[in-house]
């Protein structure tokens, strides 16, 4: 029996409301989402596989940083993945610094369901919104 590797997805966001509206986005059939809510919870999920998408907040916990050492993190666990920075509070600073440490997109909240949909989906990482690529329904 062959082994699928199942797209995986990371939502770091301490605002539980929004992390749980992100991780109802992509737990769908053949996609496996793990989340959240610290700087630490972050690190510790990182260490622990590889993710192929990685959608996190800047802000973290009330640090300026927490994503930043998130994506920082990722860099080096997770090379390959497509990171995804939302930020309520948009400025150069974070933006350069967030695409310096590997950062794919750089949005500022509220970001669309829709928009999230479609960059994973060009990630190769359905959501509820795009469809699941045949062959993969039913293999979670």
């Amino acid at each position: 029996m062959t082994d699928i590797l199942l797209p995986s997805v990371l939502i770091v966001e301490d605002e539980e409301s929004i992390r749980d509206i992100l991780v109802e986005l992509f737990d769908v059939a053949g996609v496996v989402v793990e989340s959240a809510g610290t700087l630490d919870a972050a690190k510790a999920t990182l260490a622990s596989r590889g993710f192929d998408l990685i959608v996190t907040d800047i802000r973290l916990g009330g640090r300026r940083d927490g994503g930043l050492q998130v994506m920082a993190a990722a860099g080096f666990l997770s090379p390959e993945a497509t990171v995804i920075a939302l930020t309520a509070y948009p400025d150069d600073d974070n933006r350069c610094a967030s695409l310096r440490l590997g950062a794919t997109h750089f949005l500022e909240k509220p970001v669309s369901l829709e928009t999230l949909a479609e960059l994973a989906s060009r990630a190769g990482v359905p959501s509820a919104m795009t469809p699941v690529p045949v062959g993969m329904v039913g293999a979670r």
